[in-house]
């Protein structure tokens, strides 16, 4: 193995570190781990949705960790799911597919579609945050 190579197996192991920690912060909702986790300036990418309200841009490592508050302020939490069933890492660069789903507290309705999540790690951070989902179904089940 070249050294160049070793380098970019050592930076793609440390996304990988990195995504994994990010994902366990997700899901026991610690939002001070997530705060952490992002960068200082986050390229944060929702598609625009103005009837979903966790849905808004952001770029700060606080706005950014606050979505999953908000998420679960707007959601319930007993329904909520997300399964991943790809994890590539090439680099600083690291994407997830899966399908995930859940209930609007709301309105009661329910929202399930598959996803893709492209996360960029620099510096042990989460400088990139793109989501991409089922907007038409999650704004449907916002809909009063």
């Amino acid at each position: 193995m070249t050294s160049e190579n070793a380098t970019a197996g050592a930076v793609a192991d440390a996304t990988r570190a990195v995504v994994r920690e990010f994902l366990a912060a997700r899901l026991a909702g610690d939002t001070e781990r997530l705060t952490a986790l992002f960068a200082d300036d986050v390229d944060w990418l929702l598609a625009e949705n103005p009837t979903v309200p966790w849905i808004r841009p952001r770029s700060t490592a606080a706005e950014c960790a606050a979505q999953f508050t908000e998420l679960t302020e707007h959601t319930v939490p007993e329904d909520a799911r997300a399964s991943i069933d790809a994890f590539l890492v090439d680099g600083t660069d690291a994407v997830l597919t899966g399908h995930l789903s859940g209930t609007v507290r709301a309105t009661g309705r329910s929202f399930a579609g598959p996803f893709a999540l492209r996360l960029t790690v620099e510096d042990g951070r989460i400088t990139r945050h793109h989501l991409y989902e089922n907007s038409l179904s999650i704004a449907a089940a916002c809909a009063p």
